[in-house]
């Protein structure tokens, strides 16, 4: 399994060396745009509207926006020096929670980890540690240049890390437009609607769920390529190389003075015959 991050947890003294791996994975097929005409793949480039040119990595620059049109500009230099500046503190276990305190409305997303040169002990002690207390623990860590908070729980008999959504990134279920009110509701239809709830009641088995929609289009796919309904895109015309082009120039300079060489040469050779005797 690829290793996305590696560092250390600590809690306490507790010092343990770890490896971040993906836990979940993105599956969505996706489609390419092409040109309709031609079938080529569309290519989208950075384009500056001013100046009306195409931009490379080395001319763009990061800035934070504070009012319409208004930038502070910040250095890379600026932003890894608070990186490097936050790095210690980054996976330190701050506090020990009950995971049932969390709202699931927090989760993002999924991370295994497991431990790095040195670390199994530690590692299996806090796993233990874990589980025996009925805890989770609640943890800050930098991953791609962001602070998340994070919990450490034990799945599997694996330490799974969730990073978790800050109080302020979580939006005010008060902001919801259009809910309606607390409506009177007969019993008949409350009794009516939990004996369906029963019914449907069962023990949580994700491998019995599948994306529908996307197994579909894998088979639409699949159908479409086995009939031969498929299109090539158009391969561009090679553009010829500067050595190319200043061969071809010099080969024509060449072909373009041969009939002035050949002029020259034969006016040079009548003024060098021998004259005529004058006359007595």
């Amino acid at each position: 399994m690829h290793t996305i991050w590696k560092g250390s947890i600590s809690f306490g003294l507790v010092n343990i060396p770890i490896k971040l791996h993906a836990a979940t994975e993105d599956k969505d097929i996706s489609l390419r745009t092409l040109h309709k005409e031609c079938n080529s793949p569309i290519k989208y480039e950075k384009v500056c509207p001013v100046c009306q040119k195409e931009v490379g990595k080395d001319d763009i620059v990061r800035a934070f926006e504070y009012t319409k049109g208004k930038f502070v500009v910040l250095e890379d230099s600026e932003l890894e020096q608070l990186k490097k500046q936050n790095e210690d503190k980054a996976v330190e276990i701050i506090d020990f929670v009950k995971i049932e305190e969390i709202d699931p409305i927090y989760f993002n997303r999924s991370y295994f980890m497991s431990p790095n040169d040195g670390g199994t002990k530690a590692y299996s002690l806090l796993r233990q540690a874990l589980v025996e207390s009925g805890k989770v623990g609640l943890a800050k860590i930098i991953i791609r240049s962001k602070e998340q908070m994070a919990i450490l729980r034990v799945v599997d008999n694996i330490l799974l890390m969730e990073t978790i959504h800050y109080p302020d990134e979580v939006r005010s279920a008060a902001d919801v437009p259009n809910i309606p009110a607390n409506d009177s509701i007969v019993k008949k239809e409350i009794d009516t609607a939990i004996l369906l709830i029963d019914q449907l009641t069962s023990t949580f088995d994700p491998t019995k769920y599948k994306d529908d929609y996307r197994t579909a289009l894998l088979e639409l796919i699949e159908s479409k390529k086995n009939g031969q309904k498929t299109i090539t895109a158009k391969t561009k015309e090679p553009v010829a190389n500067n050595v190319t082009d200043l061969m071809a120039a010099l080969q024509a300079s060449i072909d373009r003075t041969k009939p002035e060489k050949l002029a020259v040469k034969k006016k040079t050779t009548r003024k060098k015959a021998t004259p005529k005797k004058k006359q007595a």
